[in-house]
């Protein structure tokens, strides 16, 4: 019993090393490809392939379908992108996560020669960490440090998998371990037990990680395999669900959407899979699966799951249109999504995104506010103070999300662009509240309350001046910063 209890917690130990370095990995990567995370999803996503290729490449970046999909519901949560739009990067994630098992599979090399000797675990990850610890401690630029964190991560990723698999040899002795894994060769069994476990580790690469690490006891076979990695795609969903609560409609049609893909495409599977297998003896089934086995059946599955899937994606959107429906009351889109805060590098861009809008009303204001010296209207006038509610608005929002930004783990650009924007929202919306001020004086002027003469003195003081100066300088900024056009 001690043996199980011990074993048990090198087992988990090596979970722990193995989720800090896919987090460690794919933290650094995000940073370093910082705002333009949004950027690409957000514009380059018109169709549903470019949506898919776009899917594929930043899964692949940062290591996760559950983030790339959680940062679309609330990419659609705050209106940058449409629900149509979301379905091709929701599909493109599942193929992109398949990259994390190919890297994984590389403990399976076999041989003699030097390059399979160079490229095993055993031998790179070593090297790479030394490359990463001299990149992070002894080379200054934030570049440099993010490329080591980057190898660091690899370092600690593949170290938690050799101690998972060392952890779990003692299994191929042990007669109950084979019995359970003979019994998830039932696929509806296998289906449920990768589905829970996924779930519960809120990671797909790393269910398939815990797989490919049981494949060195030599007791899985291909029968077993398969209905859990079937079950590792739907589990995978439960992150975006759980994003999704508390959004609008529309995000949550997103997470729909994503669960419904996973859940067509595995019953597809077993419908043309196993259906023949009642009468057809599929031998393959038996024989024992190495890791890279568990690869080439994770990304199979998924390319051919999007294959079927993609030209029906208008289904997939009825669908979920069907299981949320419509609601006769527009809601509102919340332009600053906390679910963002995820992956900050998108947040910054999200806020800098956000002001520069909310920069636009003031202007807007200033250019109402100036026309009315000229003559006096007042329907200007209301929407000036609209606008300058508005910013108001803004300003309120804009100052909680960056507060809590402010205590991310940012690139020192992304910090340089929060510290000049919390400063900065405060001038704008001083703009706007001039504009408003100057609407009202100009009122007060055209019901005779206010002599002209008088007005002109207050407009020397420098108040309006002041308002075209903060203008100038909020220009200035944009231009140096260049703000993300929005989609």
């Amino acid at each position: 019993m001690s043996m199980y209890l011990f074993k048990l917690i090198t087992l988990f130990g090596g979970l722990a090393l193995f989720l800090f370095g896919m987090d460690v990995m794919g933290k650094a990567l995000e940073r370093t490809a910082g705002g333009r995370l949004q950027t690409i999803l957000a514009k380059m996503s018109s169709n549903v392939f470019k949506g898919l290729l776009l899917g594929l490449g930043v899964t692949a970046v940062i290591q996760s379908s559950s983030a790339t999909t959680v940062m679309v519901v609330g990419f659609v949560n705050s209106g940058i992108m449409t629900l149509k739009q979301a379905v091709g990067v929701i599909m493109g994630s599942n193929i992109g996560t398949t990259v994390t098992a190919w890297i994984l599979s590389l403990s399976g090399l076999e041989g003699d020669s030097f390059l399979i000797q160079l490229f095993k675990p055993s031998t790179l990850a070593p090297l790479l960490g030394t490359a990463g610890i001299v990149l992070y401690m002894f080379l200054g630029s934030e570049k440099h440090k993010n490329i080591g964190c980057i190898l660091l991560g690899f370092l600690a990723l593949m170290t938690g998998m050799d101690i998972m698999g060392d952890s779990m040899a003692f299994l191929e002795e042990e007669p109950w371990f084979a019995r359970l894994m003979i019994s998830f060769s039932n696929p509806f069994i296998g289906i449920l037990f990768g589905a829970v476990l996924t779930a519960i580790i809120q990671s797909s690469s790393a269910s398939v990680g815990i797989l490919q690490g049981l494949c060195g006891t030599g007791v899985v076979t291909f029968g077993s395999a398969i209905p859990i990695i079937l079950g590792q795609n739907i589990g995978t969903c439960i992150t975006a669900i759980m994003g999704a609560i508390g959004a609008n409609r529309n995000a949550r049609r997103t997470a729909m959407v994503h669960l419904l893909f996973n859940v067509v495409g595995v019953a597809i599977f077993v419908i043309v899979f196993y259906g023949p297998g009642l009468f057809i003896d599929w031998a393959f089934l038996a024989d024992t699966c190495a890791p890279w086995n568990i690869a080439v059946i994770h990304t199979c599955f998924n390319v051919a799951a999007t294959c079927v899937l993609m030209p029906l994606n208008g289904l997939l959107v009825k669908l979920s249109y069907l299981i949320i429906p419509r609601e006769h009351t527009p809601q509102a889109e919340e332009l600053l999504d906390e679910r963002l805060l995820a992956t900050p590098a998108v947040a910054v861009q999200r806020a800098h995104a956000i002001a520069a809008d909310m920069a636009d009303d003031a202007a807007q204001a200033m250019k109402k506010a100036i026309g009315l010296t000229h003559l006096f209207d007042s329907r200007v006038m209301t929407e000036i103070q609209d606008l300058e509610d508005r910013t108001d608005r803004y300003q309120d929002a804009l100052g909680t999300y960056l507060v809590k930004l402010s205590g991310m783990n940012l690139s020192v650009s992304d910090n340089r662009i929060l510290n000049t924007l919390l400063y900065t929202v405060a001038d704008i919306e001083r703009i706007a509240d001039h504009c408003s001020n100057v609407a009202v004086e100009m009122l007060q002027v055209s019901e005779g309350k206010l002599e002209t003469h008088e007005y002109l003195n207050a407009l020397k003081s420098g108040e309006l001046h002041e308002s075209a100066a903060y203008v100038e300088r909020f220009a200035k900024y944009k231009a140096k910063y260049a703000f993300p056009e929005e989609a």
